[in-house]
C-alpha cells in the first residue's frame, strides 16, 4: 500500500501535511516541530499494551511522513505530483523508528510528561472526545481507548465533557453513552486497572522510571538483539566449527563438496 493511502487509513487523511498538521508551504522547521507534536501523541510506549502494536504502526507512518516531507527532493515530487517515491531508502521496512526519532529530538519521558499536562483538560482535548463519542456513536470503552493520554481514573473527566456538550446541544444523546449500564462500566475499569498492573511489571522489568526512560529502553532493545546475533553466531559455531564467524560455513561446504 502507497504511503498516502497508508496515511488515509491510519490518520484518516492521505494529505501527509495534514497528517502533520501543517500547510502545504511550510517551512522545514514547522514540518519539523509538526513531526514533533504528533509523534509526542502517537508514541507507542506511552500506550496501554493492548494498543501497542497499532500505536507502532502509526509511529512508523507518521516518521515516513516526515522522511519524505523533510527531503527538498521527495518534497518537491510529492507537492508536484501528489505521488511518493516508495522506493526511496527511508521508506523502506527494517528502519528503527523508534531509535529515529529517539535521536532527532533527543526527547525524554518527560517531554511527554508535559504534553500530557498540557494536552489534558484543553480545547484539542475536548475536541478529540467529541470526535470520539461521534465515531462510536457514544460506546465509552471505544472512546476510552481512542482519546491520547487517559486511563480510567479520568473517565469521570470525560464523561463530565460529553455530559455538558450533549446538554447544550453540541452532540447528540446516544442511547450506548446515556444508559450504558453499571456492569459495563465496572467491567472496563477491572480491566484498565489489570492493565496498568501489568504495565508498572513491564516498567519495572526493564528498569524504567526516570526522565531517561527512552533511551534506557532503546537501550534494551539493542541488548536484545546483540543477545540474538550471539546466539545466532553460536548456533553457526556448534554447527561449522570455530571458523564459522569467518566464513566457516563456506569452507565446510567445500569440504562436503570435496
Amino acid at each position: 500500500m502507497a504511503l498516502p493511502q497508508q496515511c488515509e487509513a491510519a490518520f484518516g487523511t492521505a494529505d501527509l501535511y495534514g497528517v502533520l498538521g501543517v500547510r502545504r508551504g511550510a517551512s522545514p522547521q514547522e514540518i519539523r516541530r509538526g513531526y514533533h507534536r504528533v509523534s509526542l501523541r502517537l508514541h507507542p510506549d506511552r500506550v496501554p499494551p493492548e494498543q501497542k502494536e497499532e500505536a507502532t504502526r502509526r509511529f512508523q507512518i507518521l516518521g515516513k511522513v516526515y522522511a519524505v516531507l523533510s527531503d527538498e527532493q521527495q518534497r518537491t515530487v510529492y507537492d508536484e505530483t501528489g505521488m511518493v517515491d516508495e522506493d526511496a531508502e527511508a521508506l523502506q521496512d527494517g528502519r528503527d523508528w523508534l531509535q529515529y526519532w529517539q535521536l532527532l529530538f533527543k526527547v525524554t519521558v518527560k517531554d511527554i510528561d508535559d504534553f500530557q499536562k498540557s494536552y489534558k483538560n484543553s480545547a484539542e482535548e475536548l475536541a478529540d472526545v467529541k470526535a470520539a463519542y461521534l465515531n462510536f456513536k457514544g460506546d465509552m470503552d471505544r472512546i476510552m481507548e481512542s482519546v491520547m493520554c487517559v486511563d480510567y481514573t479520568d473517565e469521570p473527566r470525560i464523561r463530565e465533557m460529553i455530559e455538558q456538550a450533549i446538554d447544550s446541544g453540541e452532540l447528540p444523546s446516544f442511547k450506548a453513552f446515556v444508559k450504558e449500564s453499571k456492569q459495563k462500566m465496572m467491567s472496563r475499569r477491572r480491566r484498565a486497572e489489570k492493565e496498568a498492573k501489568e504495565a508498572k511489571k513491564t516498567k519495572d522489568e526493564l528498569g524504567l522510571g526516570g526522565e531517561n526512560d527512552l533511551q534506557a529502553l532503546i537501550k534494551s532493545r539493542n541488548r536484545d538483539r546483540e543477545k540474538q546475533m550471539d546466539d545466532f553466531f553460536a548456533q553457526l559455531e556448534a554447527k561449522y566449527g570455530n571458523s564459522a564467524k569467518k566464513g566457516g560455513k563456506k569452507t565446510s561446504a567445500k569440504k562436503r563438496k570435496a
